[in-house]
């Protein structure tokens, strides 16, 4: 079992959480401070609903009825985040069947195969959604410091950190199961038997037993000059 792959597990499943997460929250962006203090009302908008809350408690939100009512970035957004919600799904259970530790998916070579393909799909998951989230907060900001926009201005909300931190949990992990392919490719360890160091009396027993024994056998022995007489 590789601890680089349950790793790279824990991070791009926890993205894949915190991209969900962000998705259906709808905290994309709130009212400011100063206009909430004067007012007593609190604004949140995310990418499917506006919501609406006072100082008494009293909240409500309303759906956005049609598509074609609906800014273009926040639909640019809307199709980025459900392409890394999609991605982040499809990337979990390829890293289950490319894990070492479960049983399907074939080979170890298959499954490094399988493990580099769900790492790229993390990586393209968490890229779809730092771009939505990069592309929403642009348009928060560029309206809060324009002093010719008079409208309502909003602050960042609290789905898009949490959209950051998701997209960046889903690189890590994508990154780490890349990299994972060089643990597979790595030859196996060959085992050597040790016999232990042999001590000097012994190696000098062995010599001399030898030695004796080539002496009863040497056959110039046999025929002695005594043997002919």
């Amino acid at each position: 079992m590789s601890r680089a792959q349950i790793s790279a597990l824990v991070f791009g499943v926890g993205g894949f959480g915190a991209l969900v997460a962000a998705t259906t929250s709808n905290e994309w962006k709130v009212t400011t401070r100063a206009s909430s203090v004067i007012t007593a009302t609190w604004v949140y908008q995310g990418l499917w609903m506006n919501c609406a809350g006072n100082a008494l408690g009293s909240f409500h939100c309303r759906p956005h009825f049609t598509i074609f009512k609906v800014e273009g970035y926040i639909q640019a957004c809307r199709g980025l985040m459900i392409a890394a919600v999609s991605l982040g799904f499809f990337g979990s259970i390829f890293a289950l069947f490319g894990m070492k530790c479960t049983k399907v998916g074939g080979s170890d070579k298959a499954k490094a195969k399988i493990a580099c393909l769900a790492g790229i799909v993390f990586i393209l998951s968490g890229l779809c959604s730092m771009t939505g989230c990069s592309l929403y907060a642009n348009k928060i900001t560029t309206e809060f410091f324009d002093p010719l926009y008079v409208e309502q201005k909003y602050e960042l909300g609290a789905a898009l950190f949490i959209g950051w931190a998701g997209a960046s949990l889903c690189i890590i992990g994508g990154v780490i199961f890349c990299f994972s392919i060089s643990d597979n490719n790595k030859p196996p360890r060959m085992g050597y038997a040790y016999n232990g160091a042999t001590s000097v009396l012994s190696s000098r027993t062995k010599y001399h037993g030898a030695e004796g024994d080539f002496k009863t056998t040497n056959p110039s022995k046999q025929f002695d000059k005594n043997a002919y007489v």
